[in-house]
């Protein structure tokens, strides 16, 4: 559905109606079960972004830190992506508006998160503490995947890093030009996205470390977060041509 010119989007309707739709592909079929049907892009990159003494996170440490920015999707570049979310929601579950931003245009798709961890896992670089999430893509999106994002220690050297990860590939998309333009466009704003999102998170934790404060998410109306802090639309942003679930 292709939204008027002018009239902005409604990001209340639209979030609450996200709870009715359904995760747009068929996880069994995708490439962590081993057996993936068709061709999906498969990422992973891990950037550090502290060091801690060896052991166990330390309270107000960068893992500590990283956990909660990334709770609140602070990591997101306002330039490429931003979300909307219900304040209060617990993060498993969690419903999230997606507004996709690239030159001129804005296109508004839905995610769901649908995996919360924190564990302890012994690997070959040694015992690592890992705590993170992952969402799932809506009936609606441009594309069809998962993307987890981990903050990582090892509590054995100290470092602490951050790890995106993800399978993805094109869905379905109803319009002729925004079809054409995700298929020059879309993988490359994709990998920018990822380095984005670890190079934000870095910047955000080391400013902490330095005594700066956390970023405040801030409720606005219908107690809606969006995310980054301090994203906010232009006036200029009403002449923006919208796509509302552009995703078949």
């Amino acid at each position: 559905m292709r939204w008027p010119l002018l009239p902005p989007v409604d990001e209340v309707s639209v979030l609450y109606g996200l709870h009715d739709r359904e995760v747009n592909y068929d996880p069994a079929g995708a490439p962590e079960r081993g057996r993936p049907e068709g061709h999906w892009h498969v990422d992973s990159s891990a950037t550090l972004i502290g060091r801690e003494p060896p052991g166990d996170p330390v309270p107000d440490g960068p893992w500590a830190t990283a956990c909660i920015l990334a709770s609140q999707y602070e990591f997101a570049d306002a330039r490429i992506l931003r979300a909307v979310y219900r304040n209060g929601d617990g993060l498993l579950g969690r419903d999230m508006l997606m507004e996709g931003r690239f030159y001129g245009l804005r296109f508004y798709f839905g995610v769901r998160i649908t995996g919360v961890f924190d564990e302890k896992r012994d690997t070959s670089h040694g015992p690592e503490r890992v705590w993170g999430w992952c969402y799932e893509t809506l009936q609606g999106h441009l594309e069809q995947g998962r993307i987890s994002f981990e903050v990582i220690k090892n509590r054995v050297t100290g470092q602490v890093g951050f790890r995106v990860t993800g399978y993805s590939r094109r869905s379905q998309i109803r319009s002729p030009l925004v079809r054409l333009g995700f298929g020059v466009f879309g993988r490359w704003i994709q990998q920018r996205y990822y380095r984005a999102v670890q190079r934000r998170l870095y910047k955000l934790v080391q400013a902490a470390q330095r005594g700066e404060p956390l970023p405040t998410p801030a409720e606005g109306r219908n107690g809606l977060i969006l995310a980054p802090t301090g994203a906010r639309p232009s006036p200029a942003e009403r002449l923006a041509p919208r796509w509302v679930n552009p995703g078949a």
